[in-house]
């Protein structure tokens, strides 16, 4: 029986859609759920004080739970603190999140690609690195928004969100040009798949939303081995998830309990 957990990481709930796809993909393996609510939104963070904030928070988290692989399961954290974590603690394999890009660029055919993140993942040079790698025959506009992953707070909490709010936040993805129009937007903050309908219905045109949820968990999976990727059930600990700020509020510990997780 293997009994460690497989941590996620994230500022706020964004995570938990890939702690979904990863509930598929690795059925009765042991999770445990870090969100570092107390500081969100990480947009608003300086970027040096964010990566020392991160690697020190990751200290006590590792060795309490001495996870068998971190997923730092938030864009703008991986861009910015991956490589701290990495060099920081060294025997722990880190998973991390990156804009999907490269799929993008392959899988457009008018040319015209947005990038739809947080302020800080969009300026990142992390972001335009990948773009110089891989979209470079491609019109790549990037787009930060202030207000969406707040917005897919409040939405998974309450079960509504404002609709305008979310149009208002996506409308600088469509782009027209020469006839053409932006065919694919990327998801670039894993919170954003939680409004991923209402965007679609608040969308002046159909697009391809790609979100990299699924891809992060089969990274994650395959990091494993092949002697750890069978279904382990551990009778002697839950699932569990933990906010930095402290105690949930009654919202928040029904969502944790509706993707399996035990609040502290």
């Amino acid at each position: 029986m293997v009994d460690a957990p497989i941590l996620f990481f994230d500022s706020g709930i964004g995570g938990l859609t890939v702690l979904r796809e990863a509930r598929v993909l690795m059925p009765g393996r042991r999770f445990v759920y870090i969100a570092d609510d107390a500081a969100f939104p990480y947009g608003a963070w300086e970027e040096q004080a964010l990566a020392g904030h991160i690697v020190a928070l990751f200290a006590p988290l590792l060795d309490e739970f001495r996870p068998e692989i971190a997923v730092i399961s938030c864009n703008t954290a991986s861009t910015i603190a991956l490589a701290g974590l990495r060099e920081a603690y060294p025997d722990t394999q880190f998973v991390g999140t990156v804009p999907a890009i490269k799929p993008a660029a392959e899988r457009t055919r008018s040319g015209l690609v947005s990038v739809l993140g947080t302020p800080g993942t969009i300026a990142r040079q992390y972001t335009r690195d990948l773009i110089a790698s891989w979209a470079t025959k491609c019109h790549v506009r990037l787009v930060g928004s202030d207000r969406l992953a707040a917005l897919a707070e409040i939405y998974m909490r309450d079960g509504f969100v404002d609709e305008e709010a979310v149009r208002t936040e996506i409308a600088p993805c469509f782009l027209e040009r020469d006839g053409a129009r932006t065919d694919i937007v990327v998801l670039a903050c894993t919170h954003y798949p939680f409004l991923v309908n209402r965007m679609r219905k608040m969308a002046p045109w159909p697009v391809d939303w790609i979100d990299t949820s699924e891809a992060i968990a089969r990274r994650a999976l395959s990091l494993l081995g092949p002697q750890d990727t069978a279904a382990f059930i551990s009778d002697a600990e839950p699932d569990l998830a933990r906010m930095t700020s402290g105690p949930p509020d009654i919202a928040t510990r029904r969502l944790m309990h509706g993707f399996g997780l035990n609040m502290e």
